[in-house]
């Protein structure tokens, strides 16, 4: 009996510190990214992860990193996994369209561009703006 309530103060003791931790992770990456510090916003970001394998904004964070160190393979690969957890996320999804045009991928970007537009909601514009583009550079 004593293990037992043992065990249940443990956890009610440990569970907030550790969502606590998780949100802080985030937040502290969320700052490190807005000052362009992105080697440490990415460390940030993976420790979010650890705690949360599901954090899509992480995820996101992640690929916008890549994209500005130019690691395109990261970035896409972040993307995809974005677009795994929520495949209606409209900023992943615009942005691995815009991705695989720029790697010359017209099908897959006019395949995802044509998914953002099925559900877009803020990203409606840049997605409309993205086919023209699409269309134009496709007929090349």
């Amino acid at each position: 009996m004593i293990t037992k309530i043992t065990k249940i103060c443990l956890i009610i003791c440990l569970l907030p510190n550790a969502l606590i931790a998780n949100t802080k992770y985030f937040k502290q990456g969320i700052d490190l990214y807005k000052n362009k510090k992105f080697d440490e916003a990415k460390f940030k970001f993976e420790q979010d992860i650890v705690f949360n394998p599901k954090s899509e904004m992480s995820y996101l964070y992640l690929s916008k990193i890549f994209n500005n160190l130019n690691k395109k393979d990261l970035e896409e690969q972040n993307l995809n996994t974005v677009i795994l957890l929520n495949p209606k996320n409209e900023e992943a999804t615009y942005y691995l369209a815009k991705l695989k045009l720029d790697l010359s991928d017209y099908k897959r970007s006019k395949e995802l561009n044509n998914k953002l537009l099925d559900f877009c909601d803020k990203f409606c514009a840049k997605g409309q703006k993205l086919k023209i583009e699409i269309d134009k550079l496709s007929k090349q």
